[in-house]
């Protein structure tokens, strides 16, 4: 499902996208070279505790709904049951993957695409393909504006949040996005990593499946 941007006007949309893209090319680059040594300590930690492939990689619905290949560092073994199918994510999870997870560090090869323009720095975070069916219209508009490596709702709670409060502080992101309240997540987003706040919902690792509107509201 593919969805259609509502407002503000098609002009001032275009002067805040560019101004938006040069703020987050102005913060990534000078990043890139003075990050290459912790990536590469990363990644030797990764192949050591969960072999090869170093990054996940996985098509992620962006702006408009279209899909993009999201990266990230590998956080999981690819542990399987006696059927092939994958383990629950919390038995999957190892020490190295926790850490990361923890520090927000496996977020950081987004970086790159930040720097292809299909992500922002700040924005609703990129979900799975299949949720885009499931979106009822309001929550839909999460994809009137770029995915973000950090965004609104991960600065007020994170995976703690239900997916009705998550999308709700999505969706007011799109209605007031600016400079200014880019630069404000990005510092609350620092402040949340080292208090570590929110890092997953009572009772699963990370976060449960989003299955609806009528089935998301915390009683799975």
């Amino acid at each position: 499902m593919l969805v259609t941007e509502s407002k503000p006007g098609k002009m001032r949309s275009r002067v805040r996208a560019t101004t938006k893209r040069v703020f987050d090319l102005t913060v990534v680059l000078p990043l890139l070279l003075p990050l290459f040594p912790i990536w590469a300590l990363i990644a030797i930690a990764i192949r050591i505790t969960m072999g090869a492939p170093i990054l996940f990689h996985q098509l992620r619905p962006g702006y408009k709904g279209h899909a993009f290949m999201l990266y990230k560092f590998r956080t999981m073994r690819d542990t399987r049951d006696k059927n092939g199918e994958l383990l629950p994510d919390a038995d999957r999870m190892t020490k190295t993957g926790q850490l990361l997870r923890a520090l927000s560090i496996d977020e950081l090869p987004q970086l790159l695409n930040v720097m292809r323009g299909e992500m922002s720095l700040v924005g609703p975070r990129p979900l799975l393909m299949e949720y885009m069916e499931r979106y009822s219209p309001e929550q839909a508009r999460r994809h009137e504006v770029k995915p973000g490596i950090t965004g609104w709702a991960q600065v007020n709670g994170r995976n703690a949040l239900s997916w009705e409060e998550k999308f709700a502080l999505d969706v007011w992101y799109v209605d007031h996005q600016s400079l200014w309240l880019d630069i404000k997540i990005l510092w609350l987003t620092f402040v949340k990593v080292l208090r570590r706040d929110g890092i997953s919902q009572d009772g699963h690792a990370t976060m449960r499946a989003f299955m609806g509107t009528a089935q998301s509201a915390g009683k799975l």
